[in-house]
């Protein structure tokens, strides 16, 4: 096999090196050599059977387009090639195509899905230079020197003609998963919103499985090396993510920097072996607690009551579904550790069921407390609806058994009950119950949409708080982001924006976000004056939420039918504003939003550089977050044709 490094130059953190503007010059390699790399380069990139879920479509693309350009090398080697220089040089420019290919493809094969994600404007920058290098080498080629059919010839040149529109086609941001990276990085207060993003994060990037997250985890011990110490702000928000999706699975490994601890039981016998039957699948050690699921399998108390209360419903080793979610104590494996701990003089603490028959208690209240939320004396109403508001906080169980003994219809029952508090508590209770995406779809065909918007509208504080949390949970499911849309769910959403509390405007924004991803949703949120809500918010820095707000209005400026009612003058200096004074992140956020006002309106474009922009610019270009450089460079480029 040909060396690869002729062509190929590889830079940590898994991003390819620029590429030297100049062809190449010499002969490195024979002609007949020349074409078998590039044989080979594509047979190595086409052979990559699946790719990460971010950048997939992209992937199976790019390698439709080398399967397309194959028989053009094919036929180059069968007239048993005698190249002349230009068409050497053509087809060396063609190899370093093929060499970045198949680069970015082994990439987006193996390498850490949440870099991928988090970098996915980067990677399609990654795709177009693919293109423009494919393009560089086929425009112009010689095919008569090189003796091409007529039929190839053909072939490529159309090929090479859609490879100038891949090249110019803009980046297609993915809104929701953005907003959803933003939402945990910034570590809102809210649990519940926030495990509902993590849970939604965890099912779109496939990091649910035990065996997922492992496979992620070594990604990144990966990436981390390539880096050698280089953007370490980003390789912090890689490892906080990875730390949350395990931490929601219930795995407990989170340092993924050292070695392995060893537990303290072997610190004196490190060499001893320890029977596999013995190690919990989930956490690697000895097991002090174990308990057989419904699957049968044998885990750790405590690491698969973590699992389960994260929202799995399936087996971590085998996927399967679980048809219950009891533990029942496997007294065989505990007597077998026991003794063999015993026989090799190993100390543990073997573990009782921590607080069972409390839990047992607690789940034989529930029935009762459904039954309270009926009761015709209030003061026992509104204990039960308290009561429940906690448990279903607790785990997946607890909720699962309020639905079981039919909860939901009598909670929805008393959304709309006179009593403020019974209001919050039940409100909040079905925020809780929405935690698991299968009651998503039934509170909201239990009828409960019109009535939590009510309390939105006229509920007490904290009411209308845990509402707006309640519509932005709901509103993970498409269906509901349309019907919360339709009742009315948008005015009063805004409404909190603009005059709630900073933790309301905090959901409002959240919920809104989501919501307004529907488009008939932008329009509604317009006419409601969501604009000068926002607009307000940008205006007092002590709310903290100018990321919140320019995402909201990237939305808009993103619809063509929205973009006049956030396309002014006005908004444009207070954009130039927040380049020049903003955080690192208000500033990429800035640039997001103008450089969408300007692509579609040159006289905002002229107006922004009138203020000073092009300074601020270029600073940012250099010190910017990685995503803030690539917008600036962006609107340099656009400022130049606007001169």
């Amino acid at each position: 096999m040909l060396p690869w490094s002729i062509f190929s130059r590889q830079a940590p953190g898994g991003d390819s090196e620029p590429e030297p503007e100049s062809e190449p010059s010499g002969r490195q390699l024979s002609d007949e050599a020349l074409v078998e790399d590039l044989l080979t380069a594509v047979a190595s990139a086409r052979s990559f059977q699946e790719f990460r879920r971010s950048q997939r479509k992209e992937s199976f693309g790019l390698q439709r387009w080398l399967q397309l350009v194959l028989p053009l090398i094919q036929e180059i080697r069968e007239i048993g090639p005698s190249l002349t220089d230009d068409a050497y040089r053509r087809l060396a420019l063609l190899g370093r195509a093929f060499h970045a290919a198949r680069r970015l493809l082994r990439c987006c094969h193996d390498g850490s899905k949440i870099f991928l994600a988090l970098e996915s404007e980067a990677m399609l920058g990654r795709f177009r230079a693919v293109y423009e290098k494919m393009n560089l080498a086929l425009d112009g080629m010689p095919y008569s020197e090189i003796g091409i059919s007529d039929e190839v010839k053909e072939q490529v040149e159309l090929i090479n003609a859609q490879l100038k529109r891949c090249k110019k086609r803009s980046d297609t941001q993915d809104m929701e998963l953005s907003m959803d990276f933003m939402m945990i990085l910034e570590n809102k207060e809210d649990g519940n919103a926030d495990r509902a993003i993590l849970e939604r994060l965890a099912k779109k990037l496939e990091l649910q499985s035990l065996a997922d997250l492992r496979a992620e985890t070594m990604a990144i011990k990966k990436l981390i090396n390539e880096r050698n110490g280089q953007q370490p702000e980003s390789t912090k928000h890689i490892i906080e993510l990875l730390n949350k999706f395990k931490e929601i699975a219930g795995i407990d490994e989170k340092n993924i920097l050292g070695d392995v601890s060893i537990p303290k039981y072997l610190e004196k016998c490190p060499s001893l072996m320890i029977p596999n039957e013995f190690l919990c699948p989930i956490s690697l050690e000895i097991m002090t607690d174990p308990v057989i699921i419904a699957s049968g399998r044998t885990y750790e108390r405590r690491s698969i009551q973590k699992w389960l209360d994260a929202g799995q419903r399936t087996c971590p080793k085998t996927q399967q579904p679980l048809a219950h979610l009891s533990l029942a104590p496997n007294f065989a494996v505990k007597n077998l550790i026991l003794q063999w701990c015993e026989n090799n003089t190993v100390e543990i603490q073997m573990g009782e069921s921590e607080a069972i028959a409390e839990q047992e208690d607690r789940k034989e209240d529930i029935p009762k407390l459904v039954k309270d939320l009926s009761s015709v004396h209030l003061d026992v109403q509104r204990k039960a609806a308290k009561k429940i508001r906690t448990l279903s906080k607790e785990n997946p169980e607890n909720r699962a058994l309020v639905i079981e003994n039919g909860g939901l219809p009598a909670l929805i029952s008393l959304v709309s009950y006179p009593d403020k508090k019974i209001q919050e508590n039940t409100v909040t209770a079905l925020l809780n119950l929405s935690i698991d995406e299968t009651s998503k779809v039934l509170i909201a065909k239990g009828g409960a949409l019109p009535l939590i918007i009510e309390v939105l509208r006229n509920g007490s504080v904290e009411g209308q708080e845990n509402s707006a949390a309640t519509l932005f949970s709901l509103s993970m499911i498409d269906e509901n982001k349309a019907a919360i849309g339709v009742l009315g769910g948008i005015a009063p959403l805004v409404a909190l924006l603009r005059d709630g509390t900073i933790r309301g405007k905090k959901d409002a924004a959240t919920a809104l976000f989501n919501l307004m991803l529907n488009h008939p949703n932008k329009f509604r949120a317009i006419e409601a004056g969501i604009v000068a809500a926002l607009l307000k918010i940008l205006n007092n820095k002590k709310l903290d939420m100018i990321d919140e707000a320019l995402s909201i209005f990237l939305l808009l400026a993103s619809h063509p039918g929205c973009r006049s009612e956030v396309g002014t003058t006005s908004f444009v200096e207070i954009l130039v504003q927040i380049t020049k004074e903003g955080t690192p992140k208000n500033k990429e956020c800035a640039l997001s939003v103008l450089l969408e006002l300007g692509l579609h309106n040159n006289s905002l474009m002229v107006h922004a550089l009138g203020l000073g922009l092009q300074e601020h610019l270029s600073d940012i270009a250099k010190t910017g977050t990685s995503r803030a450089q690539r917008k600036a460079n962006s609107l340099i480029q656009l400022s130049r044709k606007c001169l």
